[in-house]
């Protein structure tokens, strides 16, 4: 059966390159960028400017999916940013936009999709988190805020939605070549204070960084075909699915040093299983 996806923020990066492949895979995809012409360019893909923070926009999104294909089979929550800063030093603004993006523009695409999956009494959520999700360091607090947000907002939802045959995965990636990293990641105001930490991490105290090129790690391209995969196996009922190379030992890291926490008291070590 050719399906209907709905995949944000396809201008660039993993979303440009998953509506390419569920398109030659034979897919319908409303593909939704900021800037209008940048959507991939294929005979099964149109077009949809969305600003993901707009939550009429997004129901007006989602009805238009299922005017052009009769339905909706697929819901990519792809859109969003990085921003490097420690918590003290991101602005307001900059801690709104990027919950307004990364968390609530999900919430609001989500909202709009799932009447209509539940009516056809099927479909598929697909949350693309991160590492991040899982665990956060010194400069990345706001994003991963954003993530986790998206985390426990979306283990919650696939439990609403289950019995209504709705499926709901997080995708998990580690590293991306891609322009997250360099060109779309933004920079909070350093503060003078934090450059010992900054030189720690990043190995300088100079931001913003370079923001020509990628920034390594595992292509695009396969990152998105571990989402097909994925989407296409009706029996991998996984509701977190790491994706790329270094994703595993990435969040193994992130969870041993939550339980190495957790295990100081006492009572939660009695009681693990």
């Amino acid at each position: 059966m050719t399906r209907t996806w709905v995949i944000t923020g396809t201008g660039r990066g993993l979303g440009r390159t998953l509506a390419l492949a569920a398109a030659e895979a034979g897919d319908r995809v409303l593909a939704t960028v900021r800037a209008p012409g940048s959507a991939p360019e294929h005979r099964n893909v149109v077009e949809h400017v969305l600003d993901v923070r707009d939550r009429a926009a997004a129901r007006e999104a989602v009805g238009r999916a299922v005017a052009e294909f009769g339905r909706l089979d697929v819901v990519v929550n792809n859109a969003g940013y990085g921003l490097v800063g420690m918590a003290e030093e991101a602005s307001e603004d900059e801690a709104r936009d990027i919950l307004e993006t990364n968390l609530l523009g999900a919430l609001w695409l989500t909202q709009a999709a799932l009447p209509v999956l539940r009516g056809q009494r099927s479909g598929h959520v697909v949350q693309v988190s991160s590492v991040g999700g899982a665990g956060s360091v010194p400069g990345f607090g706001l994003y991963s805020a954003s993530k986790w947000g998206l985390e426990g907002m979306s283990e919650a939802i696939a439990q609403e939605v289950a019995e209504f045959g709705v499926r709901v995965s997080i995708v998990e990636p580690g590293g991306m070549d891609t322009e997250w990293a360099t060109g779309s990641m933004r920079f909070a105001a350093p503060d003078p204070a934090y450059d010992g930490l900054r030189e720690r991490m990043f190995g300088t105290t100079a931001v913003p960084w370079a923001t020509s090129g990628t920034g390594g790690g595992t292509p695009p391209a396969e990152i998105a075909a571990e989402i097909l995969r994925h989407v296409n196996d009706p029996d991998d009922r996984r509701l977190r699915v790491l994706a790329g190379d270094d994703a595993p030992a990435m969040v193994a890291t992130a969870l041993a040093g939550r339980l190495t926490d957790y295990r100081q008291d006492k009572r939660f070590a009695d009681a693990e299983i």
